[in-house]
């Protein structure tokens, strides 16, 4: 009973989700794609219920998950509502194919369908598409949902490093400006490693594209019959009779900057709008939620100091932790204050322990 109501919940966010997107969207063919797709997840909830033998009005609202993406679509850009509902489609689809390879039953395309439509409309590159959805393919080419995991990860190591260095001071000392100090060091040492940490990872990775492109080039210009031939190739290996791929390759190799994006993506696997990506804003964004997770456990000694300090410091870092708990079930779903609660254990474990080991260090130097 629980999981059935579980997974008729999931549908019905998704199709409530399908419908902001709908609503938001100004261009009328993703408009009713997205429309399309609320009304099939609904009926997928009654389908549910139904099949379990359950009224319809057992259907339930959509859930405090669904109206916050809803929220932080409002905020950020439907992009995050978005990144949500396809990481939400590739698990419902792992899911039940997992189920069906279990009970050794076919597999049926409506499986995937969701997942394949979603990709299909985000990933289109051919150039004969229609201009709304390749308008719609560009703009929604990096996702929210890696965006928001990020975030909160970013502000959950920030939260619990810092925590735990505060704490193994403060067991160390009783002098409030050495926490103070060393909170505000870990904060800032943190969040510059962080920060440059993304800044080198996008750019290293830019740079290497950037140069396996400029090969691609090169060999197209020097040698365009041989790059026609592994274009060849590559469609007929995609399942393209032999003289259509052929005709393709051909057509495709007349005009060079567009053989030179399908050979990249097709030879390299590289999408060339990811290279847009700004190392700065990477690391920024990097740097700013590691601060912020890293300045909760620090304030209360600015206010208080010794023992009080100590508990509030604890208090205020449970209840950020608590809250990145459940910001985290934004995209896997799972229960509030099952995933809030465990982030507070492993938190508050991790800060009891370098705690204790500052009360030892601290006592045998004294």
């Amino acid at each position: 009973m629980k999981n059935i109501l579980k997974n008729v919940q999931t549908e019905v966010d998704a199709s409530y989700l399908y419908s902001v997107l709908a609503s938001n969207e100004t261009d009328k063919t993703i408009a009713s794609v997205f429309s399309q797709m609320s009304e099939i997840e609904k009926s997928h909830a009654l389908a549910f219920l139904a099949s379990n033998q359950m009224e319809s009005s057992l259907l339930p609202k959509p859930s405090w998950r669904a109206k916050t993406l809803r929220n932080i679509g409002r905020i950020f850009g439907d992009d995050y509502i978005l990144g949500v509902l396809l990481d939400t489609e590739k698990s419902l689809s792992n899911s039940v194919l997992t189920q069906r390879k279990k009970a050794e039953s076919k597999v049926s395309l409506s499986d995937t369908a969701h997942v394949k439509i979603l990709q299909n409309i985000l990933q289109q590159q051919d150039r004969n598409i229609p201009t709304s959805i390749a308008r719609f393919e560009k703009s929604h080419r990096s996702i929210g949902g890696n965006a928001l995991r990020a975030a909160v990860l970013g502000g959950n190591d920030g939260l619990i490093s810092n925590f735990s260095l505060v704490m193994g001071v403060a067991g160390a000392t009783v002098a409030q400006n050495g926490v103070m100090i060393t909170g505000l060091a870990g904060l800032m040492a943190g969040a510059l490693s962080m920060a440059m940490g993304e800044w080198i990872s996008v750019k290293s990775s830019q740079e290497l594209y950037e140069n396996q492109m400029n090969l691609e080039m090169e060999e197209l210009e020097h040698n365009p019959d041989g790059e026609e031939k592994e274009l060849t190739l590559i469609y007929i290996t995609k399942g393209l009779p032999e003289e259509t791929a052929r005709k393709m390759a051909r057509e495709v190799i007349m005009d060079k900057d567009h053989a030179h994006e399908i050979l990249v993506r097709e030879e390299l696997g590289i999408n060339s709008e990811e290279l847009k990506g700004s190392a700065i804003e990477a690391a920024i964004s990097s740097f700013t939620m590691f601060a912020i997770g890293a300045i909760i456990p620090v304030l209360p000694f600015f206010v208080v100091e010794g023992k009080i300090a100590i508990f509030i410091s604890a208090l205020l870092s449970a209840f950020g932790l608590f809250i990145i708990g459940a910001a985290i079930t934004l995209y896997t779903g799972k229960n509030v204050w099952y995933s809030g609660f465990r982030q507070i254990l492993f938190g508050m474990a991790a800060a009891g322990i370098t705690y204790g080991i500052g009360t030892i260090v601290g006592g045998s130097l004294n």
